[in-house]
């Protein structure tokens, strides 16, 4: 199925392991994460395997001007950016009791902060072109909060209302604006005890790829009426209606 993102220009945060790597995989791209190695190393196993053009640069997404450094490098390499995916690691666990103050702001620049950073800096020439995808990846902790997880659940909810919002502000520009919630997923951070709850509640484990393909659509031409949604990739963990 042609998706219809053939030259277009894609950025992607988060982008030298996991699910953001896998969806930088799909993509013509320029790719950002703050380790240089495994950036780079992503970079180049993605020309290789693709033959795309990818241009890579280490960078803080918590640092506004590492951001817009990157961005206008983009901008002057590749073009202006027609996707954006934004990815950034998740905020420690912990309950309230044990989370310190200064562990608030950390997650508030780094989970929510980053992604509207990077929104407001693309938005107006996607406006511009009246052409644009913005796909976030969250969590389930933004559909049903998880125990211990007080820091994902209270900014992974931020995110998925600011996202939602946006949605209908650009809407009559042809951009659209979706979250991904991904459920246990074979990436660094899963840990044992996710793993054991997964196995436990039968839900199998899913593959980095799995969550980057309903990515790679939702950046495409063929998802053009498709925006505002948060789409639970989750293998069923989640048991609500809504």
């Amino acid at each position: 199925m042609d998706l219809g993102i053939r030259g277009k220009v894609a950025v992607v945060c988060g982008a030298s392991a996991g699910m953001g790597k896998a969806t930088a995989l799909s993509l013509r791209l320029a790719l950002c994460a703050r380790g240089r190695s495994g950036l780079e190393a992503a970079a180049r196993e993605i020309q290789q395997t693709t033959g795309s053009e990818v241009f890579c640069l280490p960078t803080d997404v918590t640092d506004d001007k590492a951001v817009g450094e990157f961005l206008a490098q983009t901008v002057a390499r590749l073009g202006p950016p027609d996707i954006l995916v934004n990815n950034s690691g998740g905020p420690p666990p912990g309950n309230f009791q044990d989370t310190p103050e200064e562990a608030w702001e950390i997650a508030h620049r780094l989970t929510l902060q980053s992604a509207v950073r990077f929104c407001r800096k693309v938005v107006g020439e996607m406006k511009e072109r009246r052409w644009g995808r913005i796909v976030t990846i969250t969590s389930l902790t933004g559909k049903q909060p998880s125990e211990t997880l007080i820091l994902s659940n209270t900014y992974r909810s931020g995110l998925t209302a600011f996202m939602k919002t946006l949605a209908g502000e650009v809407a009559p520009f042809g951009i659209t604006v979706n979250c991904v919630c991904p459920g246990y997923t074979d990436t660094e951070r899963l840990n044992e005890l996710a793993a054991a709850l997964a196995a436990k509640r039968g839900i199998s484990i899913a593959e980095v790829e799995e969550i980057a393909d309903v990515i790679t659509f939702l950046a495409s031409e063929r998802a053009g009426y498709l925006t505002g949604a948060s789409l639970l990739v989750d293998g069923g963990h989640v048991r609500a209606l809504v």
